[in-house]
């Protein structure tokens, strides 16, 4: 299948490689040329500009973003609905505010573009792993955008089906789901974003204890030299705790048990406030993300071993970089 990658980032141009190796056909586009011609290189189709670029895809012209949220995704959707056409389709892979999709999808079904909202999972190690996938719009339109996704995704692989699930259709198994109308994916996408807040600050205050387990202020027969980097490794080996983000938090810790390369900034992306904002509408009572998504904020004023292991988290499973500290 022929389509558009607008936006060669991390996440773009693994993206692209992905759809490439699986045999579709892929004309990309970004602000840097660069970018451009690298991935070229690797197989996609090379564009000038966003004209040539729309010219080159097929009919019906699909497109895929994966441009920052908020600005960036709205000059582009706009930029792009100039050059299409009815029956044309634009993908939001990006993390988009899901209001933000409805009144998008509404704005483009008057000129008769089909709008698609996916939230994608999988950061850095997608290329390998595939892509988990929460998508958004038109039944009829995702069905038809079907070859795409079960590229990205990552397939059934050798997770153990859940009993019961013989019984059911669906693509879930395979990584990717249709969740409803516009705006749906991102919605899903969201909450994702809030629970993955959640679960990286229980690890890291766990460890933030096991970290502090020498004090000097605690009585010296309560008192531990605890190995952190092992603790990670067997918690990964038979534990009800063990995940992909702890897999990723052992790797952090065995390069480095201190985590001396991180001050204990941590960001966040958008989506942990919306999915407070969310709940609030709902009157949904959400402790312990909300507690997540303020320990945050308060990361960026004073650094404990806590955030220390968050940075080390979202270095490991996005690529997310530090910003330099300020004086």
């Amino acid at each position: 299948m022929r389509l558009g990658m607008v936006g060669l980032g991390r996440m773009g141009a693994n993206m692209t490689r992905r759809l490439v190796r699986g045999g579709h056909e892929v004309v990309v586009t970004d602000l840097s040329s660069d970018n451009v011609k690298q991935i070229a290189g690797e197989g996609a189709i090379a564009s000038a500009s966003l004209d040539d670029f729309v010219s080159k895809l097929g009919k019906p012209r699909v497109a895929w973003l994966m441009v920052p949220a908020g600005g960036p995704t709205e000059q582009t959707v706009q930029a792009l609905a100039q050059c299409m056409k009815s029956g044309d389709i634009i993908i939001d892979g990006g993390n988009s505010y899901f209001k933000d999709d409805v009144r998008r999808c509404k704005q483009l079904s008057e000129k008769g573009i089909h709008y698609v909202d996916v939230g994608t999972s999988g950061g850095v190690w997608g290329l390998e792993r595939g892509y988990c996938m929460m998508i958004g719009g038109p039944k009829e339109v995702v069905q038809l955008l079907d070859p795409i996704f079960k590229t990205l995704a990552p397939g059934r692989g050798n997770i153990p089906r859940t009993p019961g699930r013989e019984r059911m259709a669906g693509t879930a198994e395979d990584g990717y789901i249709h969740c409803g109308p516009a705006g749906a994916g991102h919605f899903v996408k969201m909450v994702h974003n809030g629970i993955e807040y959640g679960l990286m600050q229980a690890y890291a205050e766990g460890f933030d204890i096991f970290h502090h387990a020498n004090s000097k202020d605690l009585p010296e027969e309560h008192r531990y030299d605890l190995n952190v980097a092992d603790i990670a490794e067997v918690w990964r080996r038979g534990s009800v705790v063990s995940s992909w983000l702890l897999d990723l938090t052992a790797m952090a810790l065995v390069e480095d048990p201190e985590l001396s390369n991180y001050s204990g900034y941590v960001q966040d992306s958008g989506e942990g406030r919306w999915t407070i904002m969310a709940a609030i509408e709902e009157a949904v009572p959400v402790e312990v993300l909300s507690a997540a998504l303020y320990t945050r904020f308060r990361s960026r004023q004073e650094h404990t071993f806590a955030e220390k292991i968050l940075s080390a988290m979202r270095q490991k499973f996005g690529g997310h970089l530090e910003p330099k500290a300020r004086d």
